[in-house]
């Protein structure tokens, strides 16, 4: 390895074993345009965090994600999370095989190979906020960067069930409008507290999503008006509604308009703190976390990426 050569994190199992798939493709591309890379593979969930912390501690500067917003979560994480370099001295790329990318789309990254490579050889960057996310897994608490979008209630009970099937080997964008579909007709709303910046909201909320970037379920406009270097969180709070109005409304998360139903709320914070009874669950950049409490806290400027 040279200070030069790039660090490729590639997730075989993301879109289905896509990745396993359009390696070779993606391999040819990147010796075509000339960039020096040293690739490696994961083998099972949460590796790609380690996999980028010991990149940092060999030299690596340059780091690419070959994979969907999961992977990308992992490597963005063993970034922030290593302490031999300053994260802002680390350039995280990615070249989007998933099924959601939901990060990619916020930054206009190309889904095309060829385009993503371009964008790479290019190397463009700029300063994006992340989310340090605080939650409860087995009885314990747990702490986890995220650098697009995560849902509590609703869309974390969709993911949880998409997430299932993935693991299965099973995963097209399909599988989520399926669970988004049917979970709807399970779910129930939630009691909530949720504190941010010294104000108290309480009642009974469908969805609670916080987003440094504003897509999520491959496209979804959930958080319409979010800016990813803002150093702000943008929240919208769904509050309780029947699921033939979440149906009629369905076209609004995809045009950016969710506001217009009177049962949305959406505001800017820098941290927020939500509790429920019952417990609910957590989906951040599109991996199922753990449980309530949660304490949300943006980080402003925190990670270097590179984009058109």
């Amino acid at each position: 390895m040279t200070e030069r050569n790039w660090l490729v994190i590639v997730n075989p199992n993301a879109g289905g074993r896509r990745g396993e798939h359009e390696w070779p493709g993606i391999k040819k591309l990147l010796q075509k345009e000339g960039i020096p890379f040293d690739p490696v593979l994961t083998e099972a969930p949460l590796h790609a965090i380690s996999l980028a912390e010991e990149g940092i501690a060999k030299g690596y500067r340059d780091i690419v994600a070959v994979g969907g917003d999961g992977t990308l979560n992992e490597v963005a994480n063993g970034i922030l999370r290593q302490q031999k370099r300053p994260a802002t001295e680390i350039n995280l790329g990615m070249i989007t095989v998933g099924t959601g990318n939901d990060w990619a789309r916020m930054f206009s990254v190309p889904a095309s190979f060829a385009g993503a490579v371009r964008v790479l050889k290019e190397k463009k960057t700029r300063l994006q906020d992340v989310c340090k996310v605080t939650f409860g897994t087995n009885g314990n608490s747990a702490e986890r960067f995220f650098v697009n979008l995560a849902g509590i209630g609703f869309d974390a009970e969709v993911v949880k069930r998409t997430n299932r099937e993935k693991m299965k080997g099973h995963s097209s964008s399909m599988i989520y409008i399926w669970y988004l579909l049917t979970t709807l007709f399970s779910y129930r709303s939630t009691r909530f507290q949720i504190i941010a910046e010294d104000r108290e909201r309480k009642g009974e909320y469908f969805d609670i999503s916080i987003g440094i970037g504003k897509y999520n379920g491959g496209g979804m406009i959930t958080v319409p008006y979010a800016i990813a270097d803002d150093g702000l969180l943008d929240v919208t709070l769904i509050r309780k509604i029947g699921k033939w109005e979440v149906i009629r409304n369905l076209p609004l998360l995809f045009n950016g308009q969710i506001e217009r139903n009177k049962k949305v709320e959406i505001f800017r914070t820098r941290s927020i703190e939500v509790t429920s009874n019952p417990p609910v669950n957590l989906e951040a950049d599109g991996e199922s976390l753990g449980t309530s409490p949660f304490r949300f806290e943006v980080v402003p400027s925190a990670l270097r990426v590179i984009v058109p």
